[in-house]
Protein backbone atom coordinates (compact mmCIF):
# COMPACT_ATOMS: atom_id res chain seq x y z
CA UNK A 1 0.00 0.00 0.00
CA UNK A 2 2.09 3.25 -1.10
CA UNK A 3 1.76 6.08 1.58
CA UNK A 4 -1.03 8.26 0.05
CA UNK A 5 -3.66 4.64 0.59
CA UNK A 6 -1.72 4.20 3.93
CA UNK A 7 -2.71 8.05 5.19
CA UNK A 8 -5.90 7.20 4.02
CA UNK A 9 -6.76 4.15 5.77
CA UNK A 10 -5.75 6.13 8.96
CA UNK A 11 -8.20 8.46 8.77
CA UNK A 12 -10.92 6.24 7.60
CA UNK A 13 -10.05 3.81 10.74
CA UNK A 14 -8.58 6.18 13.35
CA UNK A 15 -11.09 6.35 16.36
CA UNK A 16 -11.15 9.44 18.82
CA UNK A 17 -13.03 10.12 21.88
CA UNK A 18 -12.93 13.55 22.39
CA UNK A 19 -14.36 13.68 26.16
CA UNK A 20 -11.39 11.37 27.06
CA UNK A 21 -9.14 12.51 24.21
CA UNK A 22 -8.41 8.61 23.42
CA UNK A 23 -7.58 7.53 19.86
CA UNK A 24 -7.13 3.61 18.79
CA UNK A 25 -5.48 3.34 15.65
CA UNK A 26 -6.18 -0.17 14.01
CA UNK A 27 -4.97 0.78 10.29
CA UNK A 28 -1.94 -0.60 10.46
CA UNK A 29 -3.82 -4.53 10.77
CA UNK A 30 -4.18 -5.63 7.42
CA UNK A 31 -8.26 -6.64 7.46
CA UNK A 32 -10.27 -5.52 4.17
CA UNK A 33 -13.18 -4.44 4.12
CA UNK A 34 -14.65 -8.17 2.91
CA UNK A 35 -13.59 -9.28 6.58
CA UNK A 36 -15.58 -6.47 8.36
CA UNK A 37 -18.51 -7.28 6.55
CA UNK A 38 -18.40 -10.93 7.66
CA UNK A 39 -17.53 -10.02 10.81
CA UNK A 40 -20.45 -8.18 10.87
CA UNK A 41 -23.22 -11.26 12.06
CA UNK A 42 -20.81 -12.07 14.66
CA UNK A 43 -20.39 -8.65 16.27
CA UNK A 44 -24.39 -8.08 16.13
CA UNK A 45 -24.95 -10.90 18.49
CA UNK A 46 -21.93 -10.04 20.80
CA UNK A 47 -22.99 -6.45 21.26
CA UNK A 48 -26.72 -8.13 22.08
CA UNK A 49 -24.83 -10.61 24.34
CA UNK A 50 -23.10 -7.62 25.65
CA UNK A 51 -25.95 -5.87 26.90
CA UNK A 52 -27.70 -9.02 28.08
CA UNK A 53 -24.53 -9.53 30.54
CA UNK A 54 -25.09 -5.79 31.43
CA UNK A 55 -28.65 -6.61 31.94
CA UNK A 56 -27.97 -9.03 35.05
CA UNK A 57 -27.97 -12.57 32.72
CA UNK A 58 -26.42 -15.25 34.60
CA UNK A 59 -23.06 -15.37 32.23
CA UNK A 60 -21.11 -17.40 34.77
CA UNK A 61 -23.09 -20.71 34.58
CA UNK A 62 -20.46 -22.46 36.32
CA UNK A 63 -20.89 -20.39 39.51
CA UNK A 64 -24.47 -19.25 38.76
CA UNK A 65 -23.32 -15.61 39.09
CA UNK A 66 -23.76 -12.61 37.13
CA UNK A 67 -21.13 -10.89 36.17
CA UNK A 68 -21.68 -7.11 36.67
CA UNK A 69 -18.05 -4.72 37.11
CA UNK A 70 -19.70 -2.58 35.00
CA UNK A 71 -22.17 -1.55 37.85
CA UNK A 72 -19.22 -0.64 40.14
CA UNK A 73 -18.67 2.57 37.72
CA UNK A 74 -22.48 3.58 37.31
CA UNK A 75 -24.60 1.90 39.92
CA UNK A 76 -27.51 3.10 38.32
CA UNK A 77 -27.13 0.40 35.57
CA UNK A 78 -27.36 -2.42 38.42
CA UNK A 79 -30.35 -4.41 37.97
CA UNK A 80 -31.88 -4.88 41.10
CA UNK A 81 -32.11 -1.83 43.65
CA UNK A 82 -30.31 -3.33 46.75
CA UNK A 83 -27.14 -4.12 44.08
CA UNK A 84 -27.11 -0.21 43.75
CA UNK A 85 -27.30 0.61 47.73
CA UNK A 86 -24.70 -2.22 48.25
CA UNK A 87 -22.06 -0.31 45.63
CA UNK A 88 -22.83 3.58 46.66
CA UNK A 89 -22.65 2.39 50.10
CA UNK A 90 -19.64 0.09 50.11
CA UNK A 91 -17.85 3.60 48.33
CA UNK A 92 -18.97 5.83 50.89
CA UNK A 93 -17.70 3.22 53.43
CA UNK A 94 -14.55 2.64 51.95
CA UNK A 95 -13.74 6.93 51.12
CA UNK A 96 -14.69 7.47 54.80
CA UNK A 97 -12.00 4.96 55.91
CA UNK A 98 -9.46 5.99 54.03
CA UNK A 99 -9.93 9.78 55.08
CA UNK A 100 -10.01 9.07 58.23
CA UNK A 101 -6.77 7.19 58.45
CA UNK A 102 -4.83 9.80 56.22
CA UNK A 103 -5.80 12.21 58.41
CA UNK A 104 -4.83 10.66 61.77
CA UNK A 105 -8.82 9.95 63.30
CA UNK A 106 -8.12 6.27 62.39
CA UNK A 107 -4.54 5.49 63.89
CA UNK A 108 -2.42 2.60 65.00
CA UNK A 109 -2.32 1.59 68.45
CA UNK A 110 1.46 2.60 69.46
CA UNK A 111 2.03 5.19 66.27
CA UNK A 112 0.64 9.32 65.87
CA UNK A 113 0.01 7.65 62.49
CA UNK A 114 -0.46 4.94 59.67
CA UNK A 115 2.99 5.46 57.64
CA UNK A 116 2.44 2.49 55.51
CA UNK A 117 0.25 0.06 53.64
CA UNK A 118 1.19 -3.74 53.29
CA UNK A 119 -1.54 -5.13 50.97
CA UNK A 120 -1.64 -9.29 50.73
CA UNK A 121 -3.33 -10.69 47.57
CA UNK A 122 -2.83 -12.78 44.74
CA UNK A 123 -3.69 -12.80 40.72
CA UNK A 124 -6.53 -10.22 40.31
CA UNK A 125 -6.16 -9.18 44.24
CA UNK A 126 -2.50 -7.56 43.20
CA UNK A 127 -2.18 -7.28 39.51
CA UNK A 128 -4.71 -4.53 39.33
CA UNK A 129 -3.77 -2.65 42.80
CA UNK A 130 0.12 -2.81 41.85
CA UNK A 131 -0.50 -1.79 38.54
CA UNK A 132 -2.90 1.41 39.54
CA UNK A 133 0.12 2.26 41.75
CA UNK A 134 2.88 2.25 39.81
CA UNK A 135 1.03 4.38 37.29
CA UNK A 136 -0.71 6.53 39.51
CA UNK A 137 0.94 6.82 42.90
CA UNK A 138 2.46 10.25 44.03
CA UNK A 139 6.42 10.60 44.15
CA UNK A 140 5.91 10.89 47.94
CA UNK A 141 2.57 9.42 49.05
CA UNK A 142 0.50 9.58 52.12
CA UNK A 143 1.15 5.91 52.70
CA UNK A 144 3.66 4.39 51.28
CA UNK A 145 2.19 0.84 49.93
CA UNK A 146 4.15 -2.73 49.68
CA UNK A 147 2.82 -5.43 48.34
CA UNK A 148 2.66 -9.66 49.57
CA UNK A 149 1.41 -11.00 46.21
CA UNK A 150 3.22 -14.99 46.05
CA UNK A 151 3.86 -17.50 49.02
CA UNK A 152 7.46 -17.00 48.43
CA UNK A 153 9.45 -17.22 52.08
CA UNK A 154 12.16 -15.43 50.69
CA UNK A 155 9.79 -12.53 48.90
CA UNK A 156 7.61 -12.75 52.57
CA UNK A 157 10.81 -11.94 54.34
CA UNK A 158 12.25 -9.29 52.66
CA UNK A 159 8.84 -7.23 52.74
CA UNK A 160 8.56 -7.84 56.26
CA UNK A 161 12.18 -7.14 56.71
CA UNK A 162 12.13 -3.87 54.81
CA UNK A 163 8.78 -3.13 56.93
CA UNK A 164 10.40 -4.18 60.12
CA UNK A 165 10.60 -0.92 61.85
CA UNK A 166 7.32 0.39 60.95
CA UNK A 167 5.02 -2.46 61.48
CA UNK A 168 4.41 -0.23 64.29
CA UNK A 169 2.57 1.86 61.76
CA UNK A 170 1.62 -0.23 59.16
CA UNK A 171 -1.91 -0.79 57.97
CA UNK A 172 -2.49 -4.42 56.33
CA UNK A 173 -5.18 -4.98 53.75
CA UNK A 174 -5.96 -8.65 53.44
CA UNK A 175 -7.73 -9.19 50.11
CA UNK A 176 -9.67 -12.51 49.42
CA UNK A 177 -13.00 -13.05 48.30
CA UNK A 178 -13.35 -16.82 49.88
CA UNK A 179 -10.88 -16.25 52.54
CA UNK A 180 -9.21 -19.99 51.52
CA UNK A 181 -6.82 -18.77 48.88
CA UNK A 182 -3.78 -20.37 50.08
CA UNK A 183 -0.78 -17.57 48.92
CA UNK A 184 -3.33 -14.74 50.99
CA UNK A 185 -3.78 -17.13 53.55
CA UNK A 186 0.05 -17.56 53.83
CA UNK A 187 1.07 -14.35 53.25
CA UNK A 188 -1.25 -12.88 56.06
CA UNK A 189 -0.02 -16.04 58.15
CA UNK A 190 3.73 -14.73 58.10
CA UNK A 191 2.37 -11.21 59.18
CA UNK A 192 0.29 -12.38 61.97
CA UNK A 193 3.58 -13.73 62.97
CA UNK A 194 5.82 -10.68 61.59
CA UNK A 195 3.56 -8.61 64.28
CA UNK A 196 3.40 -11.05 67.19
CA UNK A 197 7.19 -10.84 67.10
CA UNK A 198 7.51 -6.89 67.46
CA UNK A 199 4.95 -7.12 69.97
CA UNK A 200 1.87 -5.89 67.74
CA UNK A 201 -1.82 -6.62 67.56
CA UNK A 202 -2.07 -7.50 64.18
CA UNK A 203 -6.02 -7.74 64.11
CA UNK A 204 -5.99 -3.52 65.89
CA UNK A 205 -4.21 -2.68 62.08
CA UNK A 206 -6.05 -5.34 59.82
CA UNK A 207 -8.31 -4.78 57.09
CA UNK A 208 -10.41 -7.34 55.28
CA UNK A 209 -11.32 -7.23 51.79
CA UNK A 210 -13.86 -10.36 51.31
CA UNK A 211 -17.37 -12.07 50.53
CA UNK A 212 -19.68 -11.52 53.70
CA UNK A 213 -20.03 -14.72 55.13
CA UNK A 214 -16.34 -16.23 53.81
CA UNK A 215 -13.63 -17.30 56.18
CA UNK A 216 -11.75 -14.35 56.18
CA UNK A 217 -15.03 -12.54 56.94
CA UNK A 218 -15.27 -14.74 59.69
CA UNK A 219 -12.05 -14.51 61.06
CA UNK A 220 -11.94 -11.00 60.85
CA UNK A 221 -14.67 -10.92 62.97
CA UNK A 222 -14.32 -12.88 65.27
CA UNK A 223 -10.77 -11.53 65.80
CA UNK A 224 -12.20 -7.97 65.78
CA UNK A 225 -10.25 -6.22 63.01
CA UNK A 226 -9.81 -2.74 62.49
CA UNK A 227 -12.39 -2.93 59.29
CA UNK A 228 -14.13 -5.26 56.32
CA UNK A 229 -15.51 -4.15 53.40
CA UNK A 230 -17.25 -6.52 50.79
CA UNK A 231 -16.27 -8.19 47.65
CA UNK A 232 -19.55 -9.01 45.46
CA UNK A 233 -19.52 -12.69 44.00
CA UNK A 234 -20.62 -10.68 40.56
CA UNK A 235 -17.30 -9.71 40.68
CA UNK A 236 -14.52 -11.76 39.55
CA UNK A 237 -10.91 -11.42 40.65
CA UNK A 238 -9.42 -9.77 37.12
CA UNK A 239 -12.12 -7.46 36.88
CA UNK A 240 -12.13 -6.44 40.54
CA UNK A 241 -9.90 -3.09 40.21
CA UNK A 242 -12.22 -0.85 40.19
CA UNK A 243 -14.19 -2.51 43.60
CA UNK A 244 -12.80 -2.30 47.23
CA UNK A 245 -10.36 -4.67 45.91
CA UNK A 246 -8.26 -2.06 44.02
CA UNK A 247 -9.98 1.32 45.31
CA UNK A 248 -9.02 0.87 49.05
CA UNK A 249 -5.50 0.75 48.33
CA UNK A 250 -5.19 3.39 45.43
CA UNK A 251 -7.78 5.55 48.10
CA UNK A 252 -5.24 5.20 50.97
CA UNK A 253 -2.24 6.42 48.36
CA UNK A 254 -4.33 9.92 47.76
CA UNK A 255 -5.29 8.35 44.40
CA UNK A 256 -8.37 9.81 43.34
CA UNK A 257 -10.74 6.87 42.70
CA UNK A 258 -13.67 8.89 41.94
CA UNK A 259 -11.89 10.29 38.55
CA UNK A 260 -11.08 6.13 38.14
CA UNK A 261 -14.79 5.73 38.03
CA UNK A 262 -15.45 8.26 36.29
CA UNK A 263 -12.93 7.26 33.39
CA UNK A 264 -14.69 4.02 33.47
CA UNK A 265 -17.79 5.14 32.91
CA UNK A 266 -16.97 7.27 30.24
CA UNK A 267 -15.38 4.21 28.31
CA UNK A 268 -18.18 1.73 29.22
CA UNK A 269 -20.52 4.27 27.30
CA UNK A 270 -18.26 4.70 24.49
CA UNK A 271 -17.97 0.65 24.06
CA UNK A 272 -21.84 0.49 24.37
CA UNK A 273 -22.32 2.10 20.70
CA UNK A 274 -23.36 -1.01 18.59
CA UNK A 275 -21.28 -0.51 15.76
CA UNK A 276 -17.53 -1.80 15.02
CA UNK A 277 -16.01 1.65 14.10
CA UNK A 278 -17.39 3.93 16.53
CA UNK A 279 -16.83 1.37 19.74
CA UNK A 280 -12.94 1.28 20.18
CA UNK A 281 -12.95 -1.77 22.09
CA UNK A 282 -15.02 -3.50 19.18
CA UNK A 283 -12.01 -2.24 16.93
CA UNK A 284 -9.64 -3.69 19.58
CA UNK A 285 -12.30 -7.24 19.48
CA UNK A 286 -11.88 -7.10 15.28
CA UNK A 287 -8.56 -6.80 14.71
CA UNK A 288 -7.62 -9.73 17.44
CA UNK A 289 -10.25 -11.89 15.72
CA UNK A 290 -8.15 -11.08 12.40
CA UNK A 291 -4.46 -11.66 14.00
CA UNK A 292 -5.30 -14.38 15.81
CA UNK A 293 -7.84 -16.20 12.72
CA UNK A 294 -10.44 -16.13 15.67
CA UNK A 295 -8.13 -19.00 17.02
CA UNK A 296 -5.42 -16.87 18.96
CA UNK A 297 -2.60 -17.99 16.73
CA UNK A 298 -0.67 -14.86 17.24
CA UNK A 299 0.14 -13.39 20.79
CA UNK A 300 -0.49 -9.98 22.03
CA UNK A 301 2.33 -7.88 22.53
CA UNK A 302 2.37 -4.58 24.90
CA UNK A 303 4.50 -2.50 24.27
CA UNK A 304 3.46 1.00 26.64
CA UNK A 305 5.87 4.10 26.13
CA UNK A 306 5.73 5.03 29.28
CA UNK A 307 7.34 4.04 32.54
CA UNK A 308 4.13 4.45 34.73
CA UNK A 309 2.99 2.01 32.44
CA UNK A 310 5.31 -0.55 33.33
CA UNK A 311 2.63 -3.34 35.12
CA UNK A 312 -0.32 -2.76 32.30
CA UNK A 313 1.26 -5.79 30.44
CA UNK A 314 1.72 -7.77 33.21
CA UNK A 315 -2.38 -6.87 34.17
CA UNK A 316 -3.47 -7.57 30.45
CA UNK A 317 -2.12 -10.82 30.66
CA UNK A 318 -4.45 -12.16 33.48
CA UNK A 319 -6.94 -9.76 32.18
CA UNK A 320 -7.00 -11.48 28.90
CA UNK A 321 -5.26 -14.84 29.08
CA UNK A 322 -7.75 -16.09 32.09
CA UNK A 323 -10.50 -14.56 30.43
CA UNK A 324 -9.81 -16.18 26.93
CA UNK A 325 -7.70 -19.15 27.68
CA UNK A 326 -10.64 -21.89 27.36
CA UNK A 327 -10.54 -25.40 26.19
CA UNK A 328 -14.40 -25.72 25.69
CA UNK A 329 -16.72 -23.02 23.87
CA UNK A 330 -20.40 -22.74 25.13
CA UNK A 331 -21.89 -25.58 23.06
CA UNK A 332 -19.05 -27.84 25.01
CA UNK A 333 -16.63 -28.41 21.70
CA UNK A 334 -12.84 -28.58 22.56
CA UNK A 335 -11.57 -25.42 20.61
CA UNK A 336 -8.44 -24.13 22.63
CA UNK A 337 -9.01 -20.66 22.61
CA UNK A 338 -6.72 -18.06 24.24
CA UNK A 339 -4.47 -15.29 23.12
CA UNK A 340 -1.09 -15.16 24.79
CA UNK A 341 0.51 -11.55 26.06
CA UNK A 342 3.45 -10.40 26.98
CA UNK A 343 5.22 -7.26 26.91
CA UNK A 344 7.25 -4.49 28.90
CA UNK A 345 8.10 -1.16 27.75
CA UNK A 346 9.30 1.60 25.17
CA UNK A 347 12.12 2.32 24.19
CA UNK A 348 13.75 -0.57 26.87
CA UNK A 349 12.45 -3.07 24.25
CA UNK A 350 13.68 -1.65 21.30
CA UNK A 351 16.84 -2.68 22.94
CA UNK A 352 15.22 -6.11 23.85
CA UNK A 353 13.23 -8.15 21.48
CA UNK A 354 12.37 -5.83 18.64
CA UNK A 355 14.76 -7.55 16.50
CA UNK A 356 13.22 -10.43 16.73
CA UNK A 357 9.76 -8.52 16.09
CA UNK A 358 10.70 -7.36 12.95
CA UNK A 359 12.59 -9.88 11.76
CA UNK A 360 11.75 -13.16 13.60
CA UNK A 361 9.11 -15.30 13.75
CA UNK A 362 5.45 -13.48 12.58
CA UNK A 363 3.40 -15.50 15.30
CA UNK A 364 2.14 -11.97 16.90
CA UNK A 365 0.59 -8.64 16.59
CA UNK A 366 1.99 -5.35 18.99
CA UNK A 367 -0.33 -2.78 20.42
CA UNK A 368 1.38 0.55 21.39
CA UNK A 369 0.14 2.86 24.04
CA UNK A 370 0.83 6.18 23.66
CA UNK A 371 0.80 8.85 25.86
CA UNK A 372 1.29 12.19 24.38
CA UNK A 373 2.30 14.53 27.05
CA UNK A 374 5.71 13.92 27.73
CA UNK A 375 5.98 15.05 32.09
CA UNK A 376 4.47 17.83 34.57
CA UNK A 377 6.31 21.13 32.90
CA UNK A 378 8.91 22.27 29.96
CA UNK A 379 11.68 19.85 28.82
CA UNK A 380 15.35 20.75 28.27
CA UNK A 381 16.17 20.10 24.38
CA UNK A 382 19.07 17.30 24.56
CA UNK A 383 20.31 18.32 20.82
CA UNK A 384 18.45 20.67 18.99
CA UNK A 385 15.14 20.75 18.24
CA UNK A 386 14.76 17.65 19.87
CA UNK A 387 14.07 16.49 24.21
CA UNK A 388 13.81 13.30 25.52
CA UNK A 389 10.04 13.21 25.10
CA UNK A 390 10.60 13.86 21.18
CA UNK A 391 13.27 10.82 20.70
CA UNK A 392 10.52 8.74 22.67
CA UNK A 393 8.10 9.57 20.42
CA UNK A 394 10.52 9.04 17.11
CA UNK A 395 10.96 5.22 18.70
CA UNK A 396 7.52 4.73 19.14
CA UNK A 397 6.82 5.79 15.46
CA UNK A 398 10.00 4.27 14.33
CA UNK A 399 8.90 1.22 16.04
CA UNK A 400 5.53 0.87 14.37
CA UNK A 401 6.70 1.98 10.58
CA UNK A 402 9.53 -0.56 10.62
CA UNK A 403 7.42 -3.54 11.87
CA UNK A 404 4.84 -2.79 9.54
CA UNK A 405 7.05 -2.30 6.89
CA UNK A 406 7.88 -6.01 6.93
CA UNK A 407 4.38 -7.39 7.41
CA UNK A 408 3.89 -6.62 11.25
CA UNK A 409 0.77 -5.48 12.02
CA UNK A 410 -0.05 -3.59 15.58
CA UNK A 411 -2.43 -1.50 16.89
CA UNK A 412 -1.79 2.38 19.10
CA UNK A 413 -3.87 3.18 21.71
CA UNK A 414 -2.90 7.12 22.96
CA UNK A 415 -4.04 8.92 25.98
CA UNK A 416 -2.72 12.48 26.55
CA UNK A 417 -1.76 11.38 29.82
CA UNK A 418 -1.20 9.32 32.39
CA UNK A 419 -4.09 10.73 34.82
CA UNK A 420 -6.50 8.76 36.89
CA UNK A 421 -9.30 9.47 34.96
CA UNK A 422 -7.60 8.07 31.53
CA UNK A 423 -6.09 4.64 33.91
CA UNK A 424 -9.89 4.28 34.26
CA UNK A 425 -11.11 4.51 30.85
CA UNK A 426 -8.29 2.27 29.87
CA UNK A 427 -8.87 -0.73 32.65
CA UNK A 428 -12.52 -0.35 30.87
CA UNK A 429 -11.60 -0.58 27.25
CA UNK A 430 -9.48 -3.90 27.52
CA UNK A 431 -12.18 -4.98 29.98
CA UNK A 432 -15.04 -4.54 27.31
CA UNK A 433 -12.81 -5.83 24.61
CA UNK A 434 -12.08 -9.03 26.11
CA UNK A 435 -16.14 -9.45 26.58
CA UNK A 436 -16.59 -8.72 23.03
CA UNK A 437 -13.87 -10.61 22.00
CA UNK A 438 -15.20 -13.78 24.22
CA UNK A 439 -18.39 -13.88 22.73
CA UNK A 440 -17.14 -13.29 19.08
CA UNK A 441 -15.34 -16.65 19.45
CA UNK A 442 -18.17 -18.48 21.56
CA UNK A 443 -16.60 -18.89 25.09
CA UNK A 444 -17.42 -17.96 28.56
CA UNK A 445 -14.77 -15.35 29.08
CA UNK A 446 -16.21 -15.14 32.86
CA UNK A 447 -14.67 -18.00 34.54
CA UNK A 448 -11.72 -20.29 35.06
CA UNK A 449 -11.77 -23.97 35.36
CA UNK A 450 -7.97 -24.12 34.60
CA UNK A 451 -7.09 -22.33 37.52
CA UNK A 452 -9.43 -24.31 39.90
CA UNK A 453 -7.64 -27.55 38.84
CA UNK A 454 -4.54 -25.95 39.55
CA UNK A 455 -5.63 -25.08 42.53
CA UNK A 456 -7.15 -28.72 43.57
CA UNK A 457 -3.61 -30.66 42.07
CA UNK A 458 -1.45 -28.09 44.48
CA UNK A 459 -3.67 -29.22 47.48
CA UNK A 460 -3.29 -32.99 46.56
CA UNK A 461 0.19 -32.65 46.71
CA UNK A 462 0.37 -30.76 50.62
CA UNK A 463 -2.73 -33.66 51.03
CA UNK A 464 0.47 -36.90 50.06
CA UNK A 465 3.13 -34.13 51.49
CA UNK A 466 1.37 -35.31 55.19
CA UNK A 467 1.18 -39.21 54.19
CA UNK A 468 4.87 -39.39 53.33
CA UNK A 469 5.85 -37.28 56.61
CA UNK A 470 3.62 -39.50 58.81
CA UNK A 471 5.10 -42.41 56.98
CA UNK A 472 8.81 -41.97 57.10
CA UNK A 473 7.97 -41.10 61.44
CA UNK A 474 6.64 -44.63 61.67
CA UNK A 475 9.61 -46.65 59.78
CA UNK A 476 12.44 -48.37 61.33
CA UNK A 477 14.58 -47.94 58.50
CA UNK A 478 15.12 -45.45 54.98
CA UNK A 479 12.80 -46.54 52.14
CA UNK A 480 13.42 -46.08 48.96
CA UNK A 481 11.40 -43.19 46.52
CA UNK A 482 9.55 -46.50 45.12
CA UNK A 483 9.10 -48.37 48.43
CA UNK A 484 7.79 -44.77 49.92
CA UNK A 485 5.11 -44.20 47.09
CA UNK A 486 3.63 -47.48 47.43
CA UNK A 487 3.32 -47.13 51.28
CA UNK A 488 1.48 -44.03 51.05
CA UNK A 489 -1.06 -45.21 48.16
CA UNK A 490 0.13 -43.72 45.27
CA UNK A 491 3.16 -46.13 43.40
CA UNK A 492 2.31 -44.38 40.19
CA UNK A 493 3.79 -41.43 41.84
CA UNK A 494 7.23 -41.94 42.40
CA UNK A 495 8.83 -38.78 40.87
CA UNK A 496 6.31 -36.25 42.94
CA UNK A 497 7.32 -38.51 46.31
CA UNK A 498 10.91 -37.54 45.38
CA UNK A 499 10.08 -34.25 44.67
CA UNK A 500 8.56 -33.58 47.90
CA UNK A 501 11.35 -35.11 49.56
CA UNK A 502 13.88 -32.91 47.98
CA UNK A 503 11.99 -30.15 48.98
CA UNK A 504 11.57 -31.42 53.02
CA UNK A 505 15.38 -32.24 52.65
CA UNK A 506 16.63 -29.24 51.68
CA UNK A 507 14.46 -26.92 54.13
CA UNK A 508 16.04 -28.94 57.10
CA UNK A 509 11.96 -30.06 57.71
CA UNK A 510 12.81 -33.51 59.11
CA UNK A 511 13.85 -35.40 55.85
CA UNK A 512 16.96 -36.95 54.87
CA UNK A 513 18.15 -37.72 51.53
CA UNK A 514 20.79 -41.04 51.92
CA UNK A 515 22.85 -41.05 48.34
CA UNK A 516 22.74 -39.39 45.37
CA UNK A 517 20.10 -36.99 44.56
CA UNK A 518 20.95 -36.45 41.02
CA UNK A 519 19.81 -40.55 40.76
CA UNK A 520 16.39 -40.77 42.60
CA UNK A 521 15.88 -44.62 42.18
CA UNK A 522 18.68 -45.12 44.46
CA UNK A 523 18.51 -42.63 47.25
CA UNK A 524 16.94 -44.16 50.60
CA UNK A 525 15.02 -41.68 52.67
CA UNK A 526 13.84 -41.51 56.46
CA UNK A 527 13.44 -38.85 59.29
Amino acid sequence: MDAAALWQRYQDWLYYHEGLGLYVDVSRMRFDDAFVLAMQPRFEKAFQDMTALEAGAIANPDENRMVGHYWLRDPDLAPMPELKHEIVSTLEQLESFAHKVLSGEIRPPQSVKYTDVLSIGIGGSALGPEFVAEALAPDFPPLNIHFLDNTDPTGIDRVLHRLKDRLVSTLVVVISKSGGTPETRNGMIETKKGFADNGLDFARQAVAITMEGSKMHNLATSEGWLATFPMFDWVGGRTSELSAVGLLDAALQGIDIRAMLAGAREMDAATRIPRIKENPAALLALSWYFAGNGKGEKDMVILPYKDSLLLFSRYLQQLVMESLGKEKDLDGNIVHQGIAVYGNKGSTDQHAYVQQLREGIPNFFVTFIEVLRDRNGSSIEVEPGATSGDFLSGFLQGTRQALYENGRGSITVTIPEVTPKMVGALIALYERAVGLYGFLVNINAYHQPGVEAGKKAAASILDLQKQIVQTLKRETSPLSIQALAEKVGAPDQAETVYLICRHLAANQRGVILHGNPGKPASLKIST
